[in-house]
């Protein structure tokens, strides 16, 4: 039977990458039509990653969940190092991706361009760095790990649990969600729609 944890951790890494590639499909869509872009869309998108992602899930990981790794085994410690690393680069990223899109707003498109590449970067590097935690971090979780490990790993990660999971958000987060769900493939609305 597969911990809850890993189940929960798959979502959110399928949810981030919906959010990652419709922000940059509206970029491309953008782009081929020649058209402003939907801030208010765009914004909603950045803010979920920040909130969700950046906030919930990484610190998550690299607070509770990658602890229990190195305390199992010497034989992730580089990479656990490299993925708290990428967490923390990826908060950063976050914020600059907000920056930049603030900067296209105000000044126009001599700023779009510095946006586009930005959101192409953080996608690509965000896609490899869950690749690598799917790849390589989980199979060797569910080998060292004990009964009792995700017994709390379990209890950790199933609170605050992401929206676009399929669970109801809170209600602060209600307009955030109920925009994602408009935005997003119909794969993932489903259990947006419902949650909202």
């Amino acid at each position: 039977m597969i911990p809850a944890t890993l189940q929960i951790i798959r979502e959110e890494h399928a949810a981030l990458a919906a959010v990652l590639r419709g922000l940059q499909n509206h970029v491309i869509d953008r782009r081929r039509q020649r058209v402003p872009p939907d801030f208010t869309a765009l914004r909603a998108m950045l803010f979920y990653i920040d909130e969700f992602p950046e906030q919930r899930h990484h610190r998550k990981e690299s607070a509770v969940f990658f602890p229990k790794l190195r305390a199992r085994t010497p034989l992730a410690r580089r990479m656990l190092d490299r993925l708290d690393d990428e967490h923390a680069r990826g908060e950063r990223n976050v914020r600059d991706l907000q920056h930049a899109l603030l900067a296209f707003e105000m000044l126009g498109e001599a700023r779009a361009d510095a946006f586009e590449r930005a959101v192409d970067l953080h996608t690509a590097f965000y896609l490899e760095h869950m690749a690598l935690e799917e790849r390589n971090v989980l199979p060797l979780a569910q080998e060292v790990l004990s009964p009792e490990d995700w017994a709390e790993l379990d209890s950790a990660f199933g609170e605050n649990r992401d929206p676009l999971t399929g669970h109801a958000p809170e209600p602060a987060y209600c307009k955030l969600f109920a925009e994602l769900a408009t935005l997003l493939p119909a794969r993932r609305r489903t259990g947006v729609v419902a949650a909202a």
